[in-house]
């Protein structure tokens, strides 16, 4: 049981944080890797047009798979909380009625992904050269979001009761195979961005199916039981009120970030495939906050659930500074290495010479993204429901209020897309360092153990 099992409400936090979020890291590096691929190879082998193309539909595919990754992610704060606090019935429970609301939420979005996909991306000004191709890549990761509602709903019920480590495992299998996939359907079978898309589906469903068929035989807390299946709706209330406003929180960054791809959209094929090379540069960049946030939230989470705030401070402190001191290092890599790390993505000179003139921009402001993520594993590991909604909120308004206007300033122009996201980085990241100052998070102390 010790084996696919971690209380982390007892022992050092900085080694317990660390032992966490490793394997995390690592399996978000290997899912990054999903987009990197299909950017590389349908950068280098179709075009710049093909990457425009599948960069155009980043934010709405984020949006779409949202309220899934929001409802996974609630589900594993409440499961985290009842584990900290002993309710291994409880646990039992949860799980299976994950698969009632994960069903529900995969059934509407990918329907409307499927549907509206050209239309939506038609009114975001995608670019009349790349609309086709993105509507395509965009139903079909709509058509496949079982495969990665299946994922994120068994990571997040396995991080809850302290297993990161068996999602890893099939997640880098599936990773080897996106990639001979990626070259097998992109450079043999010349199928463009559909092959790329198709390839990305085929491997999530391989993790997804693959972690849920191991917990099933491995882990205690997958036997499930008839008297577990039964639907609970005291439960699921539980986990719906936690997983709309994470849900509503995504969206809301998701729908921001729509509204910055549809400004720059308007800038042509070029600035897309720049601004879509970035966005993985930083998103592989995020992936140690990322993990981190998972690893501080399952952390709180449990010392919630078992009532131990001190611990919860401590924990805090100490993955803040982990946070900063990688956010730092970052820094000169951004500044002195983006043109080379451009190259991985497209041929195209005017392409790498405005992505890297971009990092330079956004370097500047990491430890602030890094705040937003250890501030929000934190809170929302807490059940701080609010915050999750507002903290969406506020980014929404950033990019939102300040990308046109900034791009439409003298001087500054086509360089506001990427501007629009560092100031939302910075104002979001000092709100969550308040909300979390405030300490109204400590109110999700359970009264008692059951």
């Amino acid at each position: 049981m010790k084996k696919y099992v971690k209380d982390m409400t007892e022992g050092n936090p900085t080694g317990l944080i660390l032992s966490f979020m490793m394997p995390m890291l690592v399996g978000n590096i290997f899912q990054q890797l999903y987009n990197m691929v299909d950017s590389m190879i349908v950068g280098k082998y179709v075009g710049a047009d093909a990457l425009a193309a599948i960069g155009a539909t980043s934010s709405m595919n984020f949006l779409i798979f949202s309220l899934c990754g929001g409802m996974a992610n609630g589900i594993g704060v409440i499961i985290s909380q009842y584990f900290g606090a002993g309710r291994d019935d409880d646990v039992k429970k949860a799980i299976a009625n994950a698969v009632y609301i994960m069903s529900v939420a995969a059934l509407i979005m990918g329907t409307i992904g499927v549907v509206f996909s050209k239309p939506i991306l038609a009114f975001l000004n995608t670019p009349d050269n790349i609309l086709d191709q993105s509507a395509l890549y965009m139903q079909i990761m709509s058509a496949g979001i079982f495969a990665v509602a299946i994922y994120n709903c068994i990571s997040a019920i396995l991080r809850a009761i302290g297993d990161s480590k068996t999602p890893l495992y099939f997640l880098i299998v599936a990773s080897i195979v996106n990639v001979g996939l990626d070259l097998l359907f992109v450079r043999v079978f010349h199928m463009g961005v559909a092959g790329a898309g198709i390839a990305t589906i085929i491997a999530q469903l391989l993790s997804g199916g693959g972690s849920l068929v191991f917990a099933i035989m491995k882990n205690p807390y997958f036997k499930i039981g008839k008297e577990h299946m039964k639907a609970e709706l005291d439960i699921i209330k539980q986990c719906v009120r936690m997983g709309i406003p994470l849900a509503f929180q995504s969206s809301l960054i998701a729908i921001s970030c729509v509204s910055l791809q549809s400004v720059v959209n308007t800038f042509g094929s070029v600035v897309v495939a720049a601004f879509t090379a970035t966005s993985r540069i930083e998103m592989l960049v995020q992936q140690p906050f990322g993990s981190l946030s998972m690893a501080i939230s399952t952390y709180t989470g449990q010392n919630i659930g078992a009532g131990k705030i001190d611990r919860v401070k401590q924990g805090f402190k100490r993955a803040y500074l982990m946070m900063a001191i990688f956010a730092l290092a970052m820094v000169p890599l951004a500044q002195f290495g983006g043109e080379w790390i451009m190259k991985f993505f497209v041929n195209e000179t005017d392409v790498i010479e405005m992505g890297s003139q971009a990092m330079k921009l956004t370097s500047w402001f990491y430890l602030l993204l890094g705040s937003i993520y250890v501030a929000r594993g934190a809170l929302n590991g807490a059940g701080d429901a609010t915050f999750a909604f507002i903290n969406g909120v506020v980014e929404c308004i950033g990019r939102i209020c300040l990308a046109k206007p900034l791009t439409l300033i003298p001087g500054i122009g086509v360089w506001g897309v990427w501007l629009a996201t560092a100031f939302t980085w910075a104002i979001a990241g000092i709100f969550s360092l308040s909300r979390y100052a405030q300490g109204k998070w400590k109110k999700g102390v359970p009264e008692a153990k059951e």
